[in-house]
């Protein structure tokens, strides 16, 4: 019995010796990628949604930005410093210091020579001095937020509505009850949910108390913008009583002109704010604005945070056009250069892309751009370039899902989900691009340039013979692939790799019932094709037999989004497989048996939480030591570097 428990014994430590071997982050360092460019100037952004605050921070009398951060792994709040004394949109602030913890619906409203920052029915005294260690209550949040349990912005902030000399409160709430979040489009791609609600309340200051609670209106009808309310009421067109502009989930801003008086608000009917430009819109969704003279012109403008961490300056010309102010078109904030970021949700593929002898970064985010980050400095420790949004056919690539391109409805129609990599897709010597995105549509970017100067070409679905059988798809999708069209789950990565060795690019990636599958190429008629995706790939359960690697078994919204790479971890000669996880998850190559591939899963490579939605994983071997580096793209639209001490 005691020999037993000794070998049993033996067997756990061995167990937990090996999988330490991969889970090293006790011994190797997680590393945020800088730079590494002195002068250089980037847009000044956060991570994952980004909250401006500006405020004189350091009390030098100039006007700083403060940036509130709520995702993983950049959550927090950061100054941007203005050393240059002045404002304008061209304005290059410092790198960002952490200054505090991030904290959600945070807003700045301004009182003569005074702000206050507020989140629900809190203001923090002196935040500049305090942060938020002397919260103060101002009202019980339930008393609104009770009518609304499917909400997910209550935006608080100070005004002297009535002119009285006193601060009452205006709210702006999102109601998502209606909208449902989730498959809901008709086969005609209708979507037959309601739409997103946004509303705005009153609470009237009364002897020091909010007693009196109404829901604002605009031309007899309570005031309902697309959801993410952002209530500014200020004096935006200077004619002595305050006005309120409104933005929304998407990208729009609502005027609504006082035309009562000062002491009595009286509200038109809302309208898009617009220049001669058209529509004043912001590049993504999910804003989060703050009023105030940026420029100290005397004109009120807004600074508005984008879903990907970035700051617009909106500037106010101060010029009224049919009863309206007129803005500038959206410029985004400067800073100095400090880490690598590309949008969010950031999707790295790293390769030679201009054959200088380095690896550069081809990489997709949330936005739909696909973008090129150049090494300019090669070694150990790269220098990088500003990312730059890569074209074809001469135009800006952008993948959006309009109106009902997402299975999560039509609140989503900016985004793309960019997920790549990178292939002599053609078989002409010449690095081509192969995409999947938010529709799920496997498409492909051909290189007609030459080397050391790509040059691309759009050329539409990759090509699928499926033999007689019908389109495979997944079965929420309420539209039907083109014959011959590639449609599989959203947001996963199309694996491009010659996996059986015979000369021909395949396919390896998540089929349209999340299994991962090799997609065989061959050619027909002089093209290409891919074949039905065949599910050679097992799960090895004690180290045998396994059952289907099936990598999402979930559906609609929550299915697709697994991002992949393969890469020889171990140098034991084949390759292993990383998938996305709370970092990156490996999967050892334990065998080949009669053309099915078994992975055991390690788990987790450390313990740092890098994902609150995915990470997604690519390789690089900067140091050219013959070891693949893992280097893994996050939400936050940074990178981050996990070197590989198997040796």
């Amino acid at each position: 019995m005691k020999k037993t428990y000794i070998l049993l014994l033996i067997c756990i430590v061995l167990i937990a010796w090996q999988k330490q071997s991969y889970a090293q982050d006790s011994k190797s360092e997680i590393t945020r990628i800088k730079y590494n460019n002195p002068g250089l100037e980037t847009d000044l952004a956060v991570g994952l949604w980004s909250t401006p605050l500006p405020m004189d921070y350091d009390k030098d009398g100039d006007m700083d930005l403060v940036v509130s951060c709520t995702d993983v792994p950049f959550r927090g709040m950061y100054y941007f410093e203005n050393v240059s004394g002045k404002m304008s949109g061209k304005t290059v602030l410092s790198k960002p210091i952490k200054i505090e913890s991030g904290k959600k619906n945070l807003t700045i409203s301004y009182t003569g020579d005074d702000y206050h920052v507020m989140s629900p029915g809190i203001e923090y005294k002196d935040f500049a001095k305090n942060g938020f260690d002397n919260p103060s209550g101002v009202y019980d949040v339930e008393n609104l937020h009770k009518q609304y349990p499917r909400k997910r912005v209550s935006q608080w902030n100070y005004v002297d509505y009535e002119g009285d000399g006193d601060l009452d409160l205006i709210v702006g709430i999102d109601d998502w009850a209606g909208y449902g979040w989730d498959n809901a489009f008709n086969k005609k791609g209708e979507w037959t949910h309601e739409n997103l609600h946004g509303y705005v309340y009153l609470l009237l200051n009364e002897n020091g108390e909010y007693n009196i609670q109404r829901q604002l209106q605009a031309d007899g009808n309570d005031i309902d913008v697309e959801g993410n309310t952002n209530p500014s009421m200020v004096d935006f067109d200077n004619d002595g009583d305050l006005d309120l502009i409104c933005g929304e989930f998407v990208d729009r801003f609502t005027w609504f002109e006082n035309t009562g008086t000062r002491e009595k608000p009286v509200f038109a009917k809302g309208r898009f704010l617009k220049n001669n430009e058209g529509f004043i819109s912001m590049d993504l969704e999910m804003m989060r604005t703050a009023a105030v003279d940026w420029n100290q012109d005397g004109n009120m403008d807004l600074l508005a945070g984008d879903e990907d961490g970035r700051i617009a300056f909106i500037e106010n010309t101060g010029i009224i056009v049919d009863n309206m102010p007129e803005f500038k078109s959206v410029v985004y904030l400067k800073q100095k250069a400090e880490f690598v970021k590309f949008g969010a949700l950031v999707t790295p593929y790293s390769v030679d892309w201009d054959d200088d002898g380095d690896e550069d970064l081809i990489c997709g985010c949330s936005a739909g751009y696909i973008g090129f980050i150049e090494n300019i400095g090669g070694g150990d420790t790269p220098v990088w370039d500003n990312p730059i949004r890569m074209k074809a056919d001469n135009k800006i690539i952008r993948i959006m899902a309009g109106t009902n391109g997402s299975i999560q409805g039509p609140a989503e129609r900016k985004w793309g989900y960019t997920v790549l990599s990178v292939a002599d897709w053609d078989g002409d010597g010449l690095q081509d691009i192969i995409t999947n995105d938010i529709w799920g549509k496997i498409e492909w970017y051909k290189n007609i340039g030459q080397k050391g100067a790509p040059e691309l070409t759009f050329k539409g679905n990759v090509k699928i013979d499926w033999k007689g059988k019908y389109n495979a798809k997944p079965k929420w999708n309420w539209w039907n692939p083109k014959p011959e069209e590639l449609v599989t789950q959203w947001r996963t990565t199309p694996y491009a790799i010659d996996w059986n060795k015979d000369g021909l690019m395949d396919l390896v990636m998540l089929d349209h019932e999340g299994y991962l599958a090799f997609f065989e190429r061959f050619e027909k008629n002089g093209e290409l094709y891919v074949l039905p995706g065949k599910r050679i790939f097992k799960a090895s359960v004690k180290e045998k037999d396994g059952v289907l690697l099936r990598l999402n078994a979930r559906e609609a919204g929550g299915s697709g989004r697994r991002k992949i790479c393969f890469a020889d971890w171990d140098g034991d000669g084949d390759l292993d497989l990383f998938a996305n996880s709370k970092n990156i998850e490996l999967w050892e190559n334990v065998g080949k048996s009669e053309g099915i591939v078994s992975f055991k899963k390690y788990g987790d490579l450390f313990e740092r939480k890098l994902a609150g939605h995915s990470t997604s994983p690519t390789t690089v071997d900067w140091n050219k030591d013959g070891l693949p580096d893992l280097l893994v793209g996050a939400e936050d639209g940074h990178l981050y570097l996990f070197k590989n001490n198997s040796k």
